[in-house]
């Protein structure tokens, strides 16, 4: 297990390195790149050189964080994860290296512990939130760069401030990084009102696979990875779904169910305060937040599914019950 470390000790340890790796998991949302993104450009202000690795391409909306990509060339003499809860979330061009990573620095309570030291705040609402902390405490400079990456981090963590994981400690995070120089207004029209048709064509794909079970208190979305491929649809737009199953009225517990390009499959469980979203995820292998979590499941779509109905179940205290087989989206 991990050493678990103060801030100060986590800063003592990146100013005594250098040639630092930061590392995102795959399917990179906001969180990870935006965490990754501000520590690169502090690191760079005290002559560090560091590099930003992820296993799946970063979305081209990101591009404003300017993140300095890893290259061959880049020998890594410390290797910090960022927003990683575990190593079956690096994916196959980040594992080895997760699996020897120095520094975890991680919001999520079910961190497996899997690096050789751990900053954990399990009360922020996005691992961006306490960087910005730590980043204070370094005593570097907040440049409007570094403020838009940790906005990013928390604004999309959080939906746009309207997930139950917002807190005050959250709104005086963000209203500061305004105030050195966020671009919110951008990033807030790019992250939350700009769709894409890739994304709207994965909505609607959504939308028409929908299925209810107990009683319209839990909504299941699957996709195929032949129906996200003919979408188009990136990471990102991807990430932008989870939300869908839990906002119709009357679900306690949203799922979405997406196959990957390994045949695995990711699946992300929102839910009402009531209900916990991590107990779900944690039985099948996952982990995350009380009101957000996730897993992997391997086998057929269907199998995912009724998996995943079972441990829904006892947690609405019913009699589980099974996916019906039919359409592409269960096969």
């Amino acid at each position: 297990m991990s050493e678990i470390l103060t801030i100060e000790q986590a800063i003592e340890r990146l100013r005594a390195a250098d040639d630092i790796l930061l590392l995102c998991h795959k399917n990179p949302d906001g969180d990870t790149l935006g965490s990754a993104g501000a520590l690169y450009w502090a690191l760079r202000q005290l002559g560090k050189r560091a590099a930003v690795l992820c296993s799946d391409p970063i979305p081209d909306r990101y591009a404003y964080m300017e993140l300095g990509a890893y290259a061959e060339d880049f020998e890594p003499g410390y290797i910090v994860a960022v927003d990683v809860a575990g190593l079956q979330l690096f994916g196959e061009a980040t594992v080895g290296y997760g699996e020897r990573a120095d520094l975890c620095i991680d919001h999520h309570p079910s961190n497996s512990g899997y690096a050789k030291a751990l900053l954990l705040d399990g009360e922020a609402a996005a691992t961006a939130e306490f960087i910005y902390g730590l980043l204070l405490e370094m005593g570097v400079e907040i440049t409007p760069c570094i403020a838009s990456c940790l906005y990013t981090g928390v604004a999309t963590d959080t939906g746009c401030f309207k997930f139950a994981n917002t807190t005050p400690k959250t709104h005086a995070v963000a209203a500061k990084l305004m105030e050195l120089g966020a671009d919110y207004q951008m990033l807030n029209t790019l992250l939350f009102e700009s769709k894409s048709r890739p994304r709207l064509a994965i909505e609607k794909r959504s939308l028409e696979n929908l299925r209810y079970y107990y009683g319209g208190k839990c909504a299941v979305v699957a996709l195929s990875r032949e129906e996200i491929e003919e979408s188009g649809a990136d990471s990102t737009d991807l990430e932008g779904i989870t939300a869908i199953p839990r906002m119709i009225e009357g679900v306690k517990v949203g799922i979405t169910v997406r196959q990957q390009p390994t045949g695995s499959y990711k699946v992300s469980v929102r839910t009402s305060r009531d209900v916990d979203a991590c107990a779900i995820a944690a039985r099948l292998g996952g982990g995350g937040h009380k009101q957000a979590a996730g897993c992997e499941i391997i086998g057929g779509m269907k199998y995912a599914v009724d998996a995943l109905l079972a441990e829904t179940a006892k947690e609405l205290g019913v009699e589980p019950e099974q996916s019906a087989d039919e359409g592409a989206a269960l096969c």
